[in-house]
């Protein structure tokens, strides 16, 4: 992910979220994931030294979810607020969200929401306005830059859809709709308010950028890393606990390089 420049989703995201609880009857035989309504907060760091802070909150509605995001960073070449209101349907998907911005004290906006068979993007930054329209998917995330409820929610369609199909929209300049790929790793280890928990890794690629994803059982997002850039959001009171990396064979023989590990 590169850092924004007066734009909101310069590249790739970070993040993760869980759903919440409704009756039965409401997701019977439909595969929709579910969970309990949740509140999260996060440090974002990079190269481990602490540079800012990000929380979402989601709340079910008649109808669907509510869902917000703060982030503020505050660092050398990067001064970053965003405020997001989104909702979502039951199933997850995108029905409007807006987004607002300070990015080196430039204002940036965002709005966002299904039209027929488009999705229609606004975006006002630099002192000019755009209206793009992009391509509709069913599975279609919003990801701003550093927006933890934004990965939340793709790592829940992941799992309604088996990790396929999966779209986000970065609103980069004029704004894009691109394809996730998502790798499944082998789980990990951590803890959670010095509680023992077990740890799901993905990788997710988008626009060329890859993002490690760590959720815990219920798909609630635990961290996220961008090793290109040295991010990380971590959420408060977890700490993963990696095993020992495996031996390279030298000269590349062998299995080769191991693959990713997000640390």
């Amino acid at each position: 992910m590169a850092l924004p420049a007066v734009a909101l989703g310069q590249g790739v995201t970070v993040m993760n979220r869980t759903v919440f609880a409704v009756p039965p009857s409401a997701v019977a035989g439909s595969g929709v994931v579910q969970s309990v309504p949740e509140t999260a907060s996060f440090e974002i760091a990079q190269h481990g030294h602490t540079v800012g802070t990000a929380s979402y909150q989601f709340a079910p509605t008649p109808s669907g979810y509510n869902s917000t995001a703060l982030v503020k960073i505050a660092m050398q070449g990067l001064d970053y607020a965003l405020s997001k209101t989104e909702q979502l349907s039951m199933a997850n998907e995108l029905e409007h969200v807006q987004v607002s911005a300070a990015v080196n004290g430039e204002a940036v906006s965002a709005v966002a929401s299904p039209d027929s068979a488009q999705f229609l993007l606004n975006i006002s930054a630099n002192g000019k306005s755009t209206t793009t329209r992009l391509t509709k998917h069913s599975a279609t995330v919003f990801l701003a830059d550093f927006d933890p409820g934004a990965l939340e929610t793709l790592l829940n369609l992941a799992a309604n859809h088996n990790n396929r199909g999966l779209w986000v929209i970065l609103p980069l300049k004029t704004g894009s709709i691109e394809p996730v790929q998502l790798a499944t790793y082998a789980d990990q280890q951590g803890t959670l308010d010095s509680h023992p928990i077990l740890v799901h890794h993905m990788v997710a690629t988008i626009a060329g950028g890859s993002t490690d994803l760590f959720s815990g059982p219920e798909n609630q997002l635990l961290q996220a890393e961008l090793p290109q850039e040295g991010f990380a959001l971590i959420r408060k009171g977890f700490v993963l606990t990696p095993p020992a990396r495996p031996i390279v064979p030298p000269n590349g023989q062998g299995q080769g390089t191991p693959p990713p590990s997000g640390h």
